[in-house]
């Protein structure tokens, strides 16, 4: 080797090393997840948001962590854990629904805000517009307070003389006007389709039972299960209860099928998770949530379970059966 040549590897090595010093470390990003339900009826979602940010190079312990806090359904646990993921300087904040949103909404304004599924940001306050969110939330809608209205006609068509109807809920699981609104659209559905909806509200598990006495009592003639926190937490034994009471029910994701129900009609909620994943990935490279469309679902999915209607002893008509993009026999 001459000295030219010397020389210059030496230059190349100074410059290399000057730039390993001057180069930061990789920074380890915080990710904090409010989960409103606990971690054991949340694992398939919780799943999909770590497949979803493995996919973008995301991996815990490498260059993420992620502080969880779950209110196990007590709502006014809410507002606490999101203080204390704020306290922690998480660079981005995962909600699911409104409660959950709606308290990371008033924790912080300065930390992007992520709603992993939630049904009306709109309606129910927390963004401007779809196009336009404003503020520090984005995230995905699941569309909820039209489905509901969807699923009282599928309820229609599968028992035309249905006229009593019940519609399970946990309270507290919107805002006020968000509330509001999805009564609105089931009542009017209800008004056009001739039958009469009677709202049970369900606080916690140990309140099914008498629920479900009640609509018997009332001679309630089918089912729909709202896609709540606590009642997802608790789908199996609503499953249970109702195949008891020989009531079809109706709810909002395939989860309500696998334990046991006869009907779903709503977003795979699991890949609803796994595309959060897609908006943390641009927050974190600089993106700001007010200028992060609110996206919505492109696919609803229609499950029916004929298992539990041989159990029912009904029979579902076929043209459900050839609208069903999944038939569990």
């Amino acid at each position: 080797m001459d000295r030219r040549t010397a020389l210059l590897a030496l230059l190349v090595i100074a410059e290399a090393r000057h730039r390993a010093v001057a180069q930061p470390a990789s920074r380890v990003f915080r990710i904090g997840f409010l989960g409103v339900a606990d971690p054991t009826s949340w694992q398939s979602q919780v799943r999909a948001l770590r497949e979803g940010l493995r996919e973008l190079g995301y991996e815990e312990g490498r260059n993420i962590v992620i502080e969880f806090r779950w209110a196990h359904s007590d709502y006014a646990r809410l507002p606490k854990l999101a203080a204390e993921l704020v306290a922690s300087k998480v660079d981005v904040l995962v909600t699911h629904g409104s409660p959950g949103s709606s308290a990371a909404k008033a924790a912080t304004t300065s930390i992007p805000i992520v709603m992993a599924a939630v049904g009306d940001p709109v309606q129910s306050g927390f963004v401007a517009s779809l196009a336009r969110p404003g503020g520090n939330m984005t995230g995905n809608s699941i569309v909820e307070f039209n489905l509901s209205a969807k699923r009282l006609e599928l309820v229609k068509e599968f028992a035309p003389g249905v006229s009593r109807v019940g519609f399970l809920y946990g309270p507290g699981t919107q805002t006020l006007a968000g509330g509001e609104a999805a009564q609105r659209l089931l009542s009017d559905s209800a008004a056009s389709l001739g039958v009469r909806v009677t709202r049970y509200p369900v606080r916690n598990r140990e309140e099914l039972g008498e629920v479900f006495a009640a609509m018997k009592k009332e001679q309630i003639e089918a089912l729909i299960v709202a896609l709540d926190a606590l009642l997802a937490a608790n789908y199996p034994e609503v499953a249970r209860l109702a195949l008891r009471y020989k009531l079809p029910t109706l709810g909002g994701a395939r989860q309500f099928i696998a334990a046991g129900g006869l009907f779903s009609y709503g977003v795979d909620v699991d890949n609803v998770y796994r595309h959060a994943a897609v908006y943390i990935d641009k927050i974190l490279r600089g993106a700001k949530p007010a200028d992060l469309p609110i996206e919505q679902p492109t696919k609803v999915e229609f499950i029916v379970n004929q298992k539990t209607a041989k159990a029912l002893g009904v029979t579902v008509p076929q043209s459900l059966l050839v609208r069903a993009d999944e038939v569990v026999n």
